[in-house]
């Protein structure tokens, strides 16, 4: 049995990632020719072929696409145990921590203050996004746990349900406009790959409208400040809008029942030991 280091594995990380040698070498500040040697000896440690390579650039094989899931997962612990041993040396402990930008503050604030509580030395990194690039950061490690929509039954993964929310349709208009009528308005999301478009786009099937207006808008905020502008329409949590709602500034449809269903739960790796704040973490939220 060969065995790798770690350089072999940041190298071929690199060229995996960016599909070029010179781009590999540019990257990681080496010759182009030591980059270049460094791969042909891996695969002859190997004895399997990693790369595909074209005037076009390289691409990986099925077995470098498996060492690269292997590459990723192994450089990021160590660079988080070498992150972890410096902020222990100055006294700090973090949690890198994402959710989902219209999950319900009032649910993650008390389970924020607590680990706090428990630990005045923790510091919390916290970061908004969307569920699927939520769930990619914590499989890549870039993150040690997300608020996301469930459920997510992934063998990768620990999920814990945190709480139901509904779906809802939000407005400035007459609440008495039909359904393909209002769907033929603009329809603001976070992306184009927003979750709720799922359920959307089933309601639009239903209606008959093949190409409809989606426009992109990057924030709660903006959705909630363009649909009370009367710019179009959008699908939120219900706890999301239900404060601009009370204030005046757009009206609330729920959905058919088929498309109500909303759930929010907690997701981190399952086969990584957790730390003191992840194992903390991890008990209030299945309080």
């Amino acid at each position: 049995m060969c065995n790798l280091d770690t350089g072999e594995l940041r190298i071929f990380q690199a060229v995996a990632r960016e599909g070029s040698i010179n781009k590999a070498a540019f990257k990681l500040n080496y010759v182009q020719s030591n980059v270049s040697t460094r791969i042909k000896q891996l695969e002859e440690k190997l004895e399997v072929p990693l790369f595909y390579r074209s005037h076009q650039g390289m691409s990986v094989t099925p077995a470098g696409e498996r060492l690269l899931e292997y590459a990723d997962h192994i450089l990021s612990l160590l660079d988080e145990a070498e992150q972890a041993t410096v902020d222990a040396g100055n006294g700090q402990i973090k949690l890198r921590l994402g959710a989902i930008e219209s999950c319900s503050w009032s649910k993650l604030a008390p389970i924020l203050l607590q680990q706090s509580t428990w630990n005045p030395e923790l510091k919390i990194e916290f970061v908004t996004g969307e569920n699927h690039a939520l769930i990619e950061q914590v499989k890549q490690d870039n993150l040690d746990g997300a608020l996301i929509y469930g459920p997510l039954n992934e063998k990768q993964f620990t999920y814990v349900k945190l709480y139901d929310d509904e779906l809802v349709l939000v407005t400035k208009g007459d609440l008495n406009t039909s359904w393909r009528e209002m769907l033929l308005r603009p329809l603001l999301f976070f992306e184009v790959g927003c979750t709720h478009l799922d359920s959307v786009n089933k309601l639009l099937q239903e209606q008959g409208i093949d190409r409809p207006n989606i426009t992109e808008f990057g924030t709660l905020n903006t959705i909630i400040n363009g649909v009370a502008a009367g710019l179009g329409i959008s699908l939120l949590p219900r706890s999301a809008v239900t404060k601009a709602q009370e204030r005046g500034e757009l009206e609330i449809m729920s959905l058919p029942v088929a498309y109500r269903k909303l759930e929010v739960g907690f997701i981190c790796k399952s086969n990584l030991a957790p730390n003191k704040p992840m194992q903390n973490l991890m008990r209030s939220v299945k309080s």
